[in-house]
């Protein structure tokens, strides 16, 4: 078993990144399996939640804005309208996957912060904090940048230190993180600080900047099989062949009650009269306007021609459900109410 501190910088980018939530599903479990113990310092506890709303704001409002920049410098351009048309219709689907951006930057975040709390907070030691101090007085890595207070990764170290210092002689332990300048070597990242060198070691305390170097330390053939399950993604729907389908399922549901109108009408049960009888009656449910009628025949001979037969119909029950269902769930995903059903 590996004992792990990862740095608040790697938890961080883990949300702000959704192509490294496969990573993070691995490392779950490899915690759930027993091959990974998590050490969390308070310190890192407390940096990631003052951190969380940070990232999961801005997950997607940069690439938002710069949408909308590129949106309005393609509309100020004289270039030909079909291919203008043509590009801001792409980039309307690229801007409505937008928002799945920033949800999932927060469900990472929730995921992550539930395996904080699962894996237990480990308080500062007095003694963790004197050695913290001892180092920014004496200006040793992570302490050693002028006019940078790192008296938080100071401690960050000094945890890790001890809990390797008072762990068995068979227990293995592993760092993590992305705060390169501060920890790593300046001539190799890869290596940590000079001043951080004797707390890690080839075998019992290894140094790592990338949170699969250590998976893949930990159990390289498992990662891969594991990775290669997470991995798969389905990519979100563009806003026009959202608007293509809600388009073709308004049309099936207008179909299907219109000759259910029509069959009424030849059953004697709805009347066909003039503009006048049918402000004068208000019987709206069982009347229609004659013009309107002829409208509505001539929209069912479209319908016809530009679905073609076998999509409009006929249908059992369960499959006029499905439609119903489909058409009411595309609404609400583009604003509507749940059941908006309309036609």
């Amino acid at each position: 078993m590996f004992h792990v501190l990862i740095d608040t910088s790697v938890w961080l980018d883990l949300a702000a990144d959704s192509k490294q939530a496969p990573l993070l599903r691995v490392l779950e479990d490899f915690i759930d399996n027993g091959a990974l113990k998590l050490i969390v310092p308070r310190v890192v506890h407390d940096e990631f939640h003052k951190n969380r709303e940070r990232i999961e704001k801005t997950s997607a409002k940069g690439l938002a804005t710069h949408f909308q920049q590129v949106k309005e410098a393609i509309k100020k351009v004289g270039t030909d309208s079909v291919a203008k048309k043509q590009l801001l219709t792409q980039l309307d689907d690229v801007n409505h996957k937008l928002p799945l951006i920033g949800g999932a930057a927060a469900a990472t975040l929730d995921s992550i912060a539930k395996i904080l709390d699962r894996a237990g907070v480990l308080e500062t030691a007095s003694e963790a904090k004197m050695r913290a101090a001892e180092r920014a007085l004496q200006r040793q890595g992570p302490c050693h940048h002028e006019n940078k207070n790192s008296i938080a990764d100071a401690i960050i170290i000094e945890t890790y230190r001890m809990c390797v210092e008072r762990g068995g002689a068979r227990e293995r332990f592993a760092f993590v993180t992305h705060n390169k300048n501060d920890f790593s070597a300046h001539n190799n990242q890869k290596l940590p600080h000079p001043d951080l060198a004797s707390s890690f070691t080839k075998i019992k305390s290894l140094y790592f900047i990338q949170l699969g170097d250590l998976v893949n330390r930990v159990a390289p053939n498992v990662t891969r099989q594991l990775l290669w399950e997470y991995t798969f993604n389905e990519e979100p729907r563009g806003l026009k062949e959202i608007q293509d389908a809600l388009e073709l399922l308004w049309r099936q549901v207008w179909y299907n009650r219109h000759l259910n109108v029509d069959h009424r009408i030849k059953r004697g049960e709805h009347r066909i009269v003039s503009p006048q009888e049918w402000e004068r009656n208000k019987d709206y449910q069982n009347t229609t306007i004659d013009t309107v009628w002829r409208r509505a025949v001539a929209a069912r001979v479209r319908t016809e021609r530009q679905l073609g037969m076998g999509n409009i119909g006929p249908w059992d029950d369960f499959e006029w459900g499905m439609i119903n269902g489909k058409l009411s769930a595309l609404r609400w995903a583009l604003g509507d109410d749940w059941d908006m059903l309309d036609t």
